[in-house]
């Protein structure tokens, strides 16, 4: 049987679109992949080119049947590497095992719900800052929302408001800077010369510096308070060692980065879809009052909740933070008699996966209960917001847990006004939304 070739989209065309690109490059890929099909390989330079690809088997043979042989793109761990560390996020091979392992319990159900009244208390301490009877931009407050519940799960109440403010600026600040030299690699020769690099990394050594000061605090208490960060200390290697004290302010950075702006995007896409579905908002309010009748544990109003949680999956599969995920093949490879030479780079759009009409009945429209089947594997693999295999996002369930409480608590204290209009989205590392304005009202 012949070979499988991959349709080419030119270096003409790549440059011919790439201011478009630079603002959003979805509506280019998916023009490319509604021509060529699932798969095809973009030329963006003298012998350099990317394989673009929504084929969902394709993305698990790579992401977890044969996922040894294939490592993360370079985007991660060299150009993120720099401004947060190798935490998990950005780890390769031996080291990233030994962190995934190390870190694993500390994010294990059990563990998460010592964690449950610290997150309920951070999503409602910024929800009461929502303002009513006028519009607002709700991305702001889920933002806030979303990075003071990764501090307050990590060092309880020990940080103050300057150290909060100033590690979210840094964490937010850097996330920038890596768009900037993504989108425009034709510029990475300027922002050596002209000091933006080392601008942000000195930034991101100003975060460690306040990390550090936080973690010896803790040290010298000898209090314990069943956060993050105390799991993160009592954490041992095999050989009965902690981590040292770099790799852990890694770790604690990948959390801030990890932990806030996937979730705080999921949030306001939410929002924006419930505010053009408020029927959905009344099913929100009487799960909510019936959960909070016979009150008990927040694990166990977070379990009885399941039509929230079911919005916030079928957001996720509209509006997949992490919209793309690379991969660089480590050997020569063949999937379905397709050549996959090695150092390839494979970039999987999950935006186009969890939208793909082979997969999905109506797959533009909002509808929550495609989650009501209680197979777990129902939508494998055409649905992986937090990734899949071995490099799955380890706080997935943390997410989860915030995400219903926080959707759960806002909407029963507040009616989001009707809205029409699209929404607007803005593709940066991860997918963010765009002007997000909505009207609020007490319930």
């Amino acid at each position: 049987m012949s070979k499988k070739n991959i349709p080419r989209v030119s270096f003409f065309k790549f440059l011919k679109h790439a201011q478009n690109i630079l603002k959003n490059p979805l509506p280019f890929h998916h023009r490319n992949f509604e021509k060529h099909g699932d798969t095809f390989r973009l030329v963006i330079g003298p012998g350099k080119s990317v394989i673009f690809s929504r084929d969902a088997y394709l993305a698990e043979y790579v992401l977890q049947k044969n996922q040894k042989d294939y490592a993360k793109s370079p985007i991660q761990t060299k150009d993120l590497a720099k401004y947060v560390g190798r935490g998990l996020l950005t780890a390769e091979g031996e080291h990233w095992k030994k962190q995934r392992k190390l870190i694993q319990p500390a994010f294990h159900k059990k563990q998460l719900t010592l964690l449950l009244e610290s997150i309920q208390n951070a999503v409602l301490t910024e929800l009461h800052k929502i303002e009513t009877g006028k519009e607002i931009d709700v991305f702001p407050i889920f933002n806030d929302l979303a990075f003071q519940t990764v501090v307050k799960s990590l060092f309880s109440s020990a940080v103050g408001d300057k150290d909060i403010a100033r590690l979210q600026y840094i964490t937010e600040a850097a996330q920038k800077m890596l768009v900037k030299e993504l989108r425009q690699p034709f510029k990475s020769w300027w922002f050596k010369i002209g000091g933006e690099i080392k601008k942000h990394t000195d930034l991101t050594d100003e975060a460690r510096v306040i990390l550090k000061k936080l973690v010896k605090a803790r040290k010298e208490s000898e209090q314990r308070h069943n956060d993050l960060l105390d799991m993160l200390l009592d954490a041992r290697y095999e050989d009965g060692t902690e981590m040292d004290e770099e790799q852990l302010i890694d770790e604690i950075l990948i959390l801030f980065v990890a932990g806030h702006e996937t979730t705080s995007n999921a949030l306001t896409f939410a929002v924006l879809l419930l505010a053009r579905n408020p029927e959905a908002q009344d099913k929100i309010v009487l799960e909510v009052a019936a959960a909070k009748e016979n009150p008990s544990c927040l694990m166990e109003f977070i379990q009885t909740c399941s039509y929230t949680k079911k919005v916030v999956e079928e957001t996720m599969r509209l509006y997949p933070p992490a919209y793309f995920i690379d991969r660089i093949s480590l050997e020569d490879d063949e999937f379905e008699n397709m050549p996959i030479p090695k150092g390839s780079n494979l970039l999987f759009s999950f935006h186009e996966i969890h939208r793909h009409p082979s997969h999905w009945a109506d797959p533009e429209k909002f509808d929550p209960e495609r989650f009501s089947s209680s197979d777990p594997y129902l939508h494998t693999p055409f649905y992986a917001p937090f990734g899949a295999g071995p490099r799955k996002c380890i706080g997935n369930n943390f997410a989860m847990f915030e995400m219903i409480i926080a959707i759960a608590e806002m909407v029963e204290n507040y009616k989001i006004s009707p809205k029409t209009t699209p929404i607007e989205i803005l593709p940066l590392i991860t997918l963010k939304p765009k002007n997000a304005i909505l009207r609020f009202q007490k319930r």
